[in-house]
């Protein structure tokens, strides 16, 4: 705790002293406009994060985000890329399938990736939850803003999460104005993306969008066995049709379309050594391996939100929203390694889920804008079934049959009062209340591959619920219009639910409960120098409880654990997002995060021993930095020439959860881009970029894992290539 404080207090007197070590704070929850504040100063930011516009400085939470110009600048074009870009946030592959993102903040998530588990972190497409991971990497046609909400969330959201959110918000459709916009990249193993959007009125109240992207790279390792060519292909394409009718002014309805079709190929895993000790990053795989075969992953939804402004201090909105995901992935475990010419094992899935969510929400305020609130319901169904295997050879194959049924239902309400007997105070108190319905199945067979002798474990089934009453309160001050300080507590909430990997049929019976986090926060949002210099400080301590924790009950057979709520953890941290703009061509930003979290007692339920020893917290590295600086040369005659440079830096973290031999050390990215705008040939905007990732050509682990033996998968060597854009 000692050096915690320390680190707060360095942190306190950067914020006070007005220190030039430097950052931005790139945040928006729903809606973000700017505009500059004094010549040469930095730009407003306006977010909803409370269902409503207000200054990012005055609202009381930590939260960042990219914008649709950092996206660009940044090349970020799925929730993988976000992991070098956002301090406390990880997002790893699971090594089923690179297309199965496994999302951690400060912290909290899952590692698993069961169709029966439900996320520590909810993640948003236009305010719809989607509740599996799986074809999470994908890429939406146009996202205008991806958002980072850290910390447990609940009574301005359909769904609780202990972790955080993370939401994907899309361009509505543009009023009464043709628009098109066309980009097209290529760059080294063979990538190329081409992204295409036309937005088309069609009198003064209706608009229509279009949009299709189409990417494509090969990946780094080469297979010269049978089935695929490489390992780690790319192949993806994504479409989205919205259309905007705002029949009056008060009246104002959307609906979208998107689907993203994924068939990237399996990553490569390599036989590791333990930390600190690493594997070479390889070129190619085994020539034993046999019958590779690509993922085919569909993920599609519709969504329609209606919004009524009933008064000038009322508005009602409907968020009605029904998706459906298609996973099919295939995976070899270590073909070749330690001279076997078998795997150690060949998993593979096919997954079929389906959900509708139907959210009301009623904002507004009283006496003058001194009370303003907001109320909200939501439900949700969900259905789901998977088949799976797992094949060991010369020994068994499992096959694995599962199906969900999901339902449920919430209620919410914040309200935020702003006394008039002192100017600048303001206490804002939450609550949720949750039910979850959950059902599940399972059955399994395996053969013996010896004797061809079957056996079949006894049908499972599961039926439970469970309810939850979520609290939150903030007391706030406005100490001047460039300073505001906060006090936040929350309480996050995780339901239960079953476990595919149960090593009885009584245990998946059973299932497990829920997860609980209670979190304190502290917070600074701060302008300094005429708006030059923005700081913001966010200080945090959570208590998680309850928490779902994987335990190896069977050592011969690792592949199978039990889930229990064992688990008693203590989490604490700050993060420190500071920006500068000291002269109007040159910005410099670092944001940081410094994370502290630690098991306090794990109990092994089947014989009562403390087994805290054995667990170590997982994708929590205690300090990640991400840094970038910004410069606008002098117009010239053929354009305006921007440079861009971001570095990413994340100290060693832990892996698997039982087991501190999985490690993945220090290490650090370099990212590039030099983009030129507004040059002048023929009509509309044209720019072109040169873009590198990962400059120094930096062997690292994106994940590191058993898989019969230690594995691990690596992050993509240096890429490169050039941006053309189009927009009119």
């Amino acid at each position: 705790m000692q050096g915690l404080v320390s680190r707060l207090a360095m942190a306190a007197c950067l914020l006070t002293g007005v220190s030039p070590v430097l950052a931005q704070d790139n945040v928006a929850e729903e809606a973000v406009s700017a505009s500059s504040q004094g010549s040469g100063g930095l730009e407003e930011i306006v977010v909803t994060a409370q269902k409503r516009s207000e200054s990012l400085q005055k609202t009381p939470i930590s939260i960042m985000a990219m914008t649709s110009a950092d996206l660009e600048k940044k090349g970020i074009v799925d929730l993988t890329d976000l992991r070098t870009q956002v301090p406390a946030l990880q997002v790893t592959p699971h090594p089923n399938s690179a297309t199965t993102a496994r999302v951690f903040i400060r912290g909290v998530g899952n590692n698993d990736d069961q169709i029966t588990v439900d996320p520590s972190v909810a993640v948003y497409l236009d305010g719809i939850y989607i509740a599996r991971g799986q074809g999470l990497s994908a890429e939406i046609a146009e996202i205008e803003r991806i958002e980072v909400l850290r910390g447990p969330q609940g009574s301005l959201y359909g769904r609780n999460a202990t972790g955080g959110a993370i939401n994907y918000i899309t361009k509505a459709p543009t009023l009464g104005e043709f628009g098109a916009k066309q980009t097209l990249a290529i760059g080294n193993y063979n990538q190329f993306r081409s992204r295409t959007r036309v937005n088309v009125p069609i009198g003064d109240t209706i608009a229509v969008e279009l949009a299709y992207l189409h990417s494509k790279k090969d990946g780094f390792v080469k297979n010269p066995g049978t089935g695929v060519k490489r390992w780690g292909d790319q192949r993806r394409d994504a479409y989205r049709a919205a259309i905007r009718w705002q029949p009056t002014d008060s009246l104002d309805l959307r609906y979208s379309y998107d689907r993203s079709d994924i068939n990237d190929t399996p990553p490569y895993m390599v036989l590791t050594p333990f930390y600190p000790n690493t594997a070479d990053r390889p070129t190619a795989g085994s020539p034993h391996v046999r019958g590779l075969m690509a993922n085919d992953v569909t993920s599609q939804g519709h969504n329609l939100t209606a919004s009524w402004d009933v008064s000038d201090s009322v508005t009602i909105k409907s968020l009605t929203g029904y998706r459906k995901l298609s996973n099919n992935t295939y995976q070899d475990y270590l073909t070749g390694a330690i001279g076997n010419v078998n795997p150690f094992f060949v998993t593979g899935f096919d997954q079929k889920q389906k959900q509708f969510s139907e959210e009301l929400q009623v904002i507004g305020s009283l006496f003058d804008d001194q009370v303003e609130y907001v109320l909200g319901s939501y439900y949700f169904d969900e259905k789901g079934d998977s088949a799976d295997f797992t094949l060991v050879p010369n020994s068994y194959r499992n096959n694995r049959a599962a199906t969900i049924h999901n339902r449920a239902y919430a209620a919410y309400g914040q309200v935020t009062v702003r006394p008039s007997f002192m100017e600048g105070l303001y206490l804002t108190g939450g609550l949720r209340w949750s039910r979850d319905e959950r059902e599940a199945t399972r059955a399994s067979v395996n053969t013996n591959l010896t004797d061809d002798s079957v056996t079949a474990d006894v049908p499972g089934v599961g039926k439970n619920s469970f309810s939850d009453v979520s609290p939150s309160f903030t007391l706030g001050y406005n100490i001047n219009p460039d300073v505001n300080v906060y006090a936040k507590y929350a309480m996050g909430y995780k339901t239960g639910g079953y476990n595919l990997r149960a090593t009885t049929t009584a245990r998946f019976n059973a299932g497990f409960g829920p997860e609980t986090l209670n979190s304190l926060e502290f917070g600074v949002k701060s302008s300094w120098l005429d708006n030059r210099l923005r700081a913001n400080l966010a200080v945090f301590r959570s208590q998680y409880k309850d928490i779902q924790t994987n335990v190896q009950t069977n050592p011969l057979r690792p592949q199978d654990t039990d889930i229990f709520n064992a688990g008693k953890a203590r989490i604490q941290g700050f993060e420190l997002d500071l920006t500068a703009k000291p002269t109007s061509a040159f910005t410099v930003t670092a944001n940081y995060a410094y994370l502290d979290a630690k098991f306090q007692r794990i109990i092994d339920p089947l014989t009562g021993n403390n087994i805290t020893s054995n667990f170590t917290f997982i994708e929590a590295p205690k300090h990640t930095l991400t840094t970038s600086a910004e410069y606008a040369f002098p117009e010239t005659s053929i354009g305006l020439l921007t440079a861009n440079i971001d570095y990413f830096m994340q100290s060693k973290k832990s892996t698997a959860t039982g087991d501190a031999r999985y490690v993945i050390g220090d290490y650090g990215l370099l990212n590039a881009r030099l983009t030129l705008s507004d040059i002048p040939v023929g009509f509309g905007n044209w720019r072109v970029s040169a873009f590198a990732k990962n400059l120094t050509d930096k062997a690292y682990y994106v994940t590191h894992f058993t898989a019969g033996a230690p594995g691990a998968i690596f992050g993509e060597p240096r890429n490169y290539g050039m941006e053309l854009t189009f927009e009119y």
